[in-house]
């Protein structure tokens, strides 16, 4: 699904971790718990995006897009989405 917004609570972050990419290079990326009142999906974070939330941190995140990752739903940014902290 593409152009997806949502918006909610960071209710759990795992350990980040380096990836290599298919361009070549390396990255970081971190999945985290995005929950609100009607449930919760995996949020995977990239590189600056990790070091903007925190356990607690309420979060948009604007024309986002969903795909399966491993048997998971996962919600992610992309190169066309953005992230805004409203809630520290």
């Amino acid at each position: 699904m593409r152009r997806v917004d949502a918006e909610g609570e960071i209710a759990e972050l795992a350990d980040p971790r380096t990836v290599n990419l298919r361009t070549g290079g390396e990255a970081r990326v971190m999945d985290c718990m995005l929950k609100d009142e009607s449930g919760q999906i995996k949020l995977s974070l990239w590189d600056d995006q990790i070091d903007m939330v925190k356990q607690g941190s309420k979060v948009r995140v604007t024309n986002g897009y969903t795909n399966s990752f491993r048997g998971e739903l996962r919600l992610n940014v992309g190169k066309f989405g953005k992230l805004e902290v409203l809630e520290s």
